[in-house]
């Protein structure tokens, strides 16, 4: 996997180097590309910023600047937009490659989606809901490079989606990922909007319900997410396969415990030591049951009810759920 990312503090991602990262880089599993936005500014004083239109505090990181990287990177000729927001298919530079070269091929989602025969589905295509978030405002003139198919290009925003494991599964699957880290009140909003017109696969994500000082923070914790999921980034593969968040259902992890069985006092589960490996499993699955059901409700309300087996059943109706329906439903507690 290629990943590009651009920041004003590129060296913030020399973090990338160590542990497991830096030993898939050395494998060859990953390639990763710092590059400093201020490289494509042409004042004296590297300027990627300007007050934002309309008055406000702060400053907003100017489009024109990220235009220039991000042509660059992506090997895309400007192109002019219409009054619809469309690319201008009169526009001198309508072949849409820095060389000319007849190389494009009609995507079948512009935005967040992925060319025909590419190699990234959204969201929408791979589990099947229909969600279109990540789909085009237009597909009248989406058209994307070949050497681009694959590549998906991502801002971190607090006002975006939250980022998911699901969206960090797909993304594992990309050629190229491309990561642009805002900072200050952030980016102009036509950046992400004309590249999706270019037919990019464009995301916008958070990371969670607050604020960083810029994106770098967050792009470090899709990667780790994303990259952790590549074939041989983990010394274990196994180690990845019950895990919070992941699979059909999205449980909460149950708790981990090692030796010593007592510490300071204080001892793992009795039927952890027992080797009954079948009671071991269900004790596991009960505690991620129970711990889901206190801290994230909402994941037990999406399992699929013909999917549980007895056992399961028989958990969630003592923490209170009704299980006869499609969904588990919470019944009101006295």
């Amino acid at each position: 996997m290629q990943i590009d990312i651009v920041s004003v503090f590129p060296e913030y991602f020399d973090v990338l180097n160590l542990s497991l990262f830096g030993k898939a880089q050395s494998k060859g599993l990953v390639s990763v590309h710092a590059h400093n936005l201020r490289d494509w500014t042409h004042d004296v004083h590297h300027s990627v910023d300007d007050t934002p239109v309309g008055g406000g505090a702060g400053m907003v990181m100017k489009p024109e600047v990220w235009a220039e990287c991000l042509d660059d990177l992506l090997r895309l000729e400007p192109r002019e937009m219409n009054a619809d927001g469309e690319s201008d298919s009169n526009s001198d530079a309508s072949a849409g490659v820095c060389d000319g070269a007849d190389t494009t091929v009609t995507t079948s989602a512009a935005a967040g989606g992925s060319p025909s025969n590419g190699t990234v589905l959204t969201a929408a295509e791979s589990d099947g809901t229909g969600d279109t978030e990540h789909q085009p405002a237009s597909d009248s003139d989406s058209q994307v490079p070949t050497h681009n198919l694959g590549t998906v290009l991502i801002f971190p925003n607090p006002s975006a989606p939250l980022f998911t494991q699901r969206d960090a599964t797909e993304l594992s699957h990309a050629k190229r990922l491309m990561f642009g880290c805002g900072r200050y009140e952030g980016y102009d909003a036509r950046i992400p909007a004309y590249y999706r017109a270019q037919g990019v696969d464009v995301r916008e994500y958070s990371i969670g319900d607050y604020v960083l000082n810029g994106g770098e923070v967050a792009v470090s914790v899709m990667l780790e997410a994303i990259t952790r999921l590549l074939p041989g980034f983990m010394g274990n593969p196994e180690s990845i396969v019950e895990e919070s968040y992941t699979g059909s259902e999205a449980l909460l992890e149950h708790r981990q415990y090692t030796r010593p069985a007592v510490w300071r006092g204080m001892g793992v589960p009795d039927v952890l030591l027992s080797g009954d490996h079948g009671k071991v499993d269900r004790f596991r699955r009960d505690e991620a049951l129970a711990r889901t059901d206190a801290i994230r409700p909402d994941l037990i309300e999406q399992l699929d009810c013909a999917q549980l087996s007895k056992a399961d059943r028989k958990t969630l109706m003592a923490l209170g759920w009704e299980v006869s329906a499609e969904h588990p439903r919470r019944l009101k507690r006295e």
